[in-house]
């Protein structure tokens, strides 16, 4: 028994059973997978899978207790690795961390200014995409870190850790009539062909949600990923955009005609959070990273978060 055949055992796990993904995500043959799967099956004396003809399609009984195991003897070979990395190479290495466009447009430039400053020899990926998405890239290793705000905090195998509250607000060509209201409310908004969201980026459901409770059906002519998707789009008097509040520039959209109205009565706070692999060891330039992003989070609040002993959600709100 190998740890490359507990690695090809665990990938095939985590691609659906599908031997041909896994090879692609491992860079090999998928003949290759299929013969050190069976090895290993050999020097073990069980059937890991369950089979239909040559088709892999689930895990045996004995086959999950086996890859339960494979998966902790991985993460604490990655732990090792990242360890010794840390002891003798603490400046270099790669930090690569799923977000969403909101997020590294508006939220994390500071933060990864200041991480190039201080670490010009680590290499820093944003990677881009939903959040749904993002606890499975952190559990297969993809991903170091997470920062995003639906879904995160409830994958599996992720500590997410609340860091950040934020509000909606709309955008409205300027000259729109809501800008001559005292107090918009929700009725008001709903008269209006909607520019928002996606479902599941940036409190897109707490949107959703809000109009439903009330028993309002907004008409959605257009929803983005990205807030200046939806502020180009308002700009050509589609609709009212709902975007998060930092998203909007004051200096710069002003200049392009838009202005902002602030809805913190209508909708609720949204929580951004920093999602990390539950059991990971992160390093030094890591725990930087999150405290320069998230001050309140300290690399003892996070050292504690990861061994199940910090602060609840509720602690931090």
């Amino acid at each position: 028994m190998t740890l490359q055949q507990l690695r090809y055992l665990v990938e095939v796990a985590q691609r659906g059973y599908n031997v041909s993904d896994a090879a692609e995500a491992l860079f090999t043959s998928q003949p290759g997978v299929s013969k050190q799967i069976k090895q290993l099956e050999n020097d073990l004396g069980i059937t890991l899978f369950e089979r239909v003809g040559k088709r892999l399609t689930g895990v045996t009984e004995a086959g999950a207790q086996v890859l339960a195991h494979a998966k902790r003897i991985l993460a604490e070979t990655d732990n090792l690795k990242r360890y010794v990395d840390d002891y003798t190479h603490g400046q270099h290495g790669s930090l690569v961390i799923a977000t969403t466009h909101t997020q590294a447009r508006y939220a994390l430039p500071e933060a990864v200014s200041h991480f190039r400053e201080r670490y010009p020899e680590v290499t820093l990926t944003l990677h881009q995409g939903m959040p749904d998405q993002f606890g499975e890239w952190l559990v297969r290793g993809d991903v170091d870190l997470a920062i995003a705000t639906e879904a995160l905090k409830d994958a599996p195998g992720v500590v997410a850790l609340p860091c950040r509250q934020w509000h909606h607000a709309l955008v409205v060509p300027a000259g729109h009539p809501l800008l001559a209201k005292a107090e918009v409310n929700l009725a008001d908004v709903a008269a209006y062909p909607l520019i928002t969201y996606v479902r599941g980026v940036a409190g897109r459901i707490r949107i959703d949600a809000v109009f439903e409770r009330l028993g309002l059906s907004p008409r959605i002519v257009l929803d983005a990923l990205d807030a200046d998707v939806i502020k180009t789009y308002v700009g050509l008097g589609m609709g009212v955009g709902i975007i998060a509040e930092h998203a909007f520039d004051s200096q710069r959209d002003s200049l392009s005609g838009l202005r902002e109205i602030r809805a913190r009565h209508l909708f609720p706070v949204n929580t951004t959070y920093v999602g990390i692999r539950r059991g990971t060891l992160l390093r030094r330039f890591e725990y930087d990273f999150i405290e320069d992003f998230a001050p309140d989070l300290t690399r003892g609040v996070v050292q504690k978060a990861l061994q199940g002993s910090g602060k609840t959600e509720s602690d931090w709100l």
